[in-house]
């Protein structure tokens, strides 16, 4: 691989929310670059004129650099082969338009919706595979000028050169052909003069110097047209890589209520950065290390050849893993951010180091860490059911027992607990379990000795004698 010019590029439609599939794809793309020394590129296909909205290109980019998926060349940074938004580029495109109408390659379509619909039933009907029927590509100058005085608004197809066989190696799938018959003229300008997606990505990538293209399998059948059409304008073509698509736990298409979510929606639940880039990473890719990666080992692990063609499949508990691993090593100033505003109603300033230290192993997302704080630093304690019946078996004379340690060890929570069992009998869960619901209402949680050293030693008492009440 030439590493000099290798350059990779994501180029989104600014039509929804960035979700775990696109983000994906630009993550490997930005891996591919780095591991390589190269570029990565940021372009927006914004041609879809009803679906298009800026405060998605916001969004995109501010979840991409919150991702920490910077690029070197594209909206915000500027760079020699801009503009950097196709709405811009119209320009351009009608250059490309020019040249391939001029040499007889590209004809004004003047078909309806109606009339391809119609054709396309009549194909699948016969058992042949639909395709344009080349209708106008027939049209005489004659006939093309008198629809033209109609008033009629055309399509300009692209002439697909028969009897070719297109062929290329595709970096993920290995070689793959095609056969020109089997692919019909297609659109690549819309009659109201915007671009047709097929035209105006393979031109951009082609101009913008792109060398290298990682995208989902469900663009494959794009490529033979897009290297026809880069054949035809005597441009370069990139080397294309088709990505296995991301499927749920049941085989299916990812669903809304699984894993296609938008990265806003993770983001608002809490989750990491650096928890995602672990998961996607791994989401079609297998690394020599399964375990946790900073942003260059990342990076300096992705190969091509790691790159698997079977459906990769979503897991929500791997991504949990990867969360609680990134909850572990994040920086404690940042973790208290992180954490929220209703964190700071409960914990005082000179807590939060301890407090951090006990809920931490706990943890996964801020509305944990919120529920720990209430627990453990609300004046009235609410019983969670298995920790009340947990409670009245106890029986009052346990709490009794342990009010009597507390007032002699504290939160000497060895010593503590070693006389709680002498003065009890009971060892193990026994013994555990029914102190731990006493103290935080909950039969599972943060270790008891830091719970007991973070707890002012009044609040362990009146928690302690509550408990002789209830049972």
């Amino acid at each position: 691989m030439t590493t000099e010019t290798l350059k990779t590029r994501f180029a989104p439609s600014p039509t929804g929310y960035l979700h775990l599939g696109n983000v994906r794809t630009a993550l490997f793309n930005a891996l591919l670059a780095r591991r390589w020394g190269g570029q990565f590129l940021l372009r927006i296909e914004d041609t879809d004129r009803e679906r298009s909205r800026p405060e998605y290109v916001a969004a995109l980019l501010e979840d991409l650099h919150w991702l920490g998926l910077d690029w070197q060349e594209g909206p915000e940074v500027g760079g020699a082969r801009g503009p950097y938004a196709q709405s811009e580029r119209a320009a351009i495109y009608a250059d490309y338009y020019q040249r391939l109408e001029t040499t007889g390659q590209a004809y004004p379509c003047f078909c309806t919706p109606a009339e391809l619909a119609l054709s396309r039933k009549a194909q699948l009907s016969a058992g042949r595979p639909p395709r344009y029927a080349g209708t106008c590509a027939r049209l005489s100058e004659a006939e093309r000028c008198a629809r033209l005085e109609r008033g009629l608004q055309p399509t300009l197809r692209f002439r697909v050169p028969a009897g070719r066989t297109v062929e290329f190696t595709d970096r993920v799938r290995g070689l793959q052909r095609f056969a020109s018959d089997d692919i019909g003229d297609f659109v690549i300008r819309r009659a109201d003069g915007t671009p047709q997606f097929f035209f105006a990505n393979a031109v951009d990538d082609a101009l913008m110097g792109i060398t290298h293209v990682l995208r989902g399998e469900d663009h494959l059948a794009n490529t033979p047209r897009q290297l026809l059409l880069l054949e035809a304008l005597e441009l370069p073509a990139p080397e294309y890589g088709h990505l296995a698509l991301i499927i749920g736990a049941d085989g299916g298409p990812l669903s809304k209520r699984e894993g296609d979510l938008s990265l806003r929606e993770l983001r608002a639940a809490g989750y990491l950065p650096e928890a995602l880039l672990n998961y996607l990473a791994r989401l079609g890719h297998v690394y020599d290390r399964d375990e946790w990666l900073e942003p260059a080992e990342l990076a300096a692990g992705f190969a091509l050849e790691h790159l698997g063609r079977a459906s990769a499949r979503y897991d929500a508990a791997q991504l949990l893993h990867w969360q609680s691993e990134a909850v572990r090593r994040m920086d404690p100033d940042r973790l208290w951010l992180w954490m929220g505003t209703t964190v700071p109603q409960y914990v005082a300033p000179d807590s939060r180091d301890d407090f951090i230290a006990t809920v931490r192993p706990n943890i996964r997302f801020p509305a944990d860490a919120a529920f720990w704080a209430e627990r453990l630093f609300n004046a009235d304690l609410t019983l969670s059911a298995e920790s009340r019946a947990v409670i009245v078996a106890a029986g009052s004379a346990f709490f009794t027992h342990a009010l009597a340690a507390y007032a002699q060890h504290g939160a000497a929570y060895p010593r503590l607990v070693e006389d709680l069992k002498r003065r009890t009998g009971l060892k193990g869960k026994h013994l555990f379990m029914p102190l731990r619901a006493a103290l935080t209402g909950e039969t599972h949680g943060p270790e008891l000795a830091r719970v007991l050293d973070l707890m002012a030693p009044e609040r362990v008492r009146r928690r302690l004698q509550a408990c002789i009440q209830v049972s």
